[in-house]
């Protein structure tokens, strides 16, 4: 097998989870950095390998694969250990349901491209962009802290694929400076999935630029 390339970008938090996946698999991989800040997801060069234009895209076995839980279920369908996602039908559909409130509810309408519409689209102020963001994250988290355990993580004894969803929201959460004293449980479960090791190697300040 060749080894897997990933168009990723520091600071995305799809790309995040999908960097957190691969060190959790122990996958040797090749970064191809697109600069989302820059605009380069847009240019030609990039739109040649994935018409979408979004980060990020991952090359392995001769296949382009793109979005990323359909990517972190190859991965874990083409590396068995450890498991990501359950084989129990039930157990595996809640815990797509707890990582879609995020990759499905909440990241679509606060990502770059949505920020940047209301700001020269719809002339939206700092202030208005930041309740924006506070609003819909907060509405997400408030789904996932009822469904939180009150000890171990998301999926349990071990991380899932909502588990991986979960520390790059809480990034982005922090990082527009969301209050989060209202959702103790996903606090103490992201406080305790970044001491992993493949959790920390993947964060946005393990693998930024120099």
């Amino acid at each position: 097998m060749t080894r897997p390339v990933l168009y990723d970008y520091w600071r995305s938090s799809a790309a995040y989870r999908v960097r957190i996946a691969l060190a959790l698999k122990g996958v040797d991989w090749e970064s191809r950095p697109i600069d989302l800040a820059a605009g380069e997801q847009a240019g030609a060069a990039y739109r040649a390998v994935n018409p979408q234009g979004l980060v990020p895209a991952l090359e392995v076995d001769g296949a382009l694969l793109t979005q990323s839980l359909a990517i972190i279920d190859y991965i874990d369908a083409r590396w068995n250990e450890p498991r990501l996602i359950p084989a129990d039908p039930a157990a595996r559909a809640q815990a797509m349901a707890r990582a879609l409130v995020i990759a499905a509810d909440i990241h679509p309408i606060a990502n770059l491209r949505v920020l940047n519409s209301l700001r020269g689209d719809f002339a939206a102020s700092e202030p208005q962009v930041t309740a924006w963001i506070h609003r819909w994250i907060g509405a997400g988290f408030a789904t996932l802290e009822a469904q939180a355990p009150a000890d171990g993580l998301l999926g349990g004894a071990a991380p899932d694929i909502s588990d991986l969803c979960l520390v790059p929201q809480m990034y982005n959460a922090r990082r527009f400076g969301l209050p989060l004293d209202p959702f103790p449980r996903l606090v103490r479960i992201d406080a305790a999935l970044r001491e992993w090791p493949a959790f920390a190697a993947a964060a946005p300040e393990a693998v930024k630029p120099a």
